[in-house]
């Protein structure tokens, strides 16, 4: 019986260490606390994000990426509920293994728009995007009877170790258009670091009636990196 006992205990120890390097260096589980990337994620989706990227995956046009705040994009936003002591006890266990996300809150999610070197800019006599003067058309954004990609106009050329996110929900994201001064040579904290970015969010899990691969749209940016200066 002991041995029996000693045989499980160190099957679950093992399965809790295995879990835990897979959360740490290769995937975790995130939720959408917010509308700002609707129709894709919907609040309260549960997400896989790929850890490999960037560090040993390139990010790429068309990414949907969990990134830590670049500057005072949290400031303001809504607090989550407290949670009572178990529950915050078995969410911190859960977070432990990966299998839930306990720091959600602390972590915003975009569409990569720009990388280093891109000119982004808003809009085109379409209302289109352009990126390196490619207009996008882009299936993705949510945004509703407006006749433009964003509600900002501006041009600007993403700096080195830098993106250009946005959200999908377009008039309704606190992103790099939102966050952008309006002045190329200051233009505050528009763009996000590379090295802020947590990973991919590749796969939606839960509900499960919308368990889907999250696309990054190849199609849109095609000729984005030819036109590049």
């Amino acid at each position: 019986m002991k041995l029996f006992l000693r045989d499980i205990l160190f099957i679950f120890l093992a399965a809790l260490l295995i879990s835990f390097l897979i959360k740490t260096f290769l995937i975790r589980s995130f939720y959408i606390p917010s509308e700002s990337m609707m129709d894709t994620l919907h609040v309260n989706d549960r997400i896989i994000v790929n850890l490999l990227e960037p560090d040993l995956v390139p990010i790429e046009h068309g990414d949907v990426v969990v990134f830590t705040d670049p500057g005072n994009w949290l400031l303001g936003t809504e607090k989550p509920v407290q949670q009572n002591p178990v529950v915050a006890g078995v969410d911190a266990v859960l977070g432990f293994v990966g299998l839930s996300a306990p720091d959600s809150d602390d972590h915003l999610i975009k569409r990569v728009i720009g990388l280093p070197g891109d000119v982004v800019a808003c809009c085109n006599d379409f209302g289109q995007l352009t990126v390196n003067g490619v207009p996008l058309e882009e299936p993705y954004i949510e945004i509703g009877d407006r006749t433009k990609a964003t509600e900002k106009d501006f041009t600007v050329t993403v700096p080195e170790g830098y993106l250009w996110v946005m959200g999908d929900n377009r008039y309704n994201s606190a992103d790099s258009s939102y966050h952008y001064s309006g002045d190329p040579d200051a233009p505050g904290t528009a763009f996000v670091p590379v090295k802020n970015v947590v990973g991919r969010a590749v796969l939606v899990t839960w509900p499960l009636d919308r368990w889907t691969w999250l696309d990054n749209y190849p199609l849109v940016f095609r000729g984005v990196d030819a036109a590049k200066g």
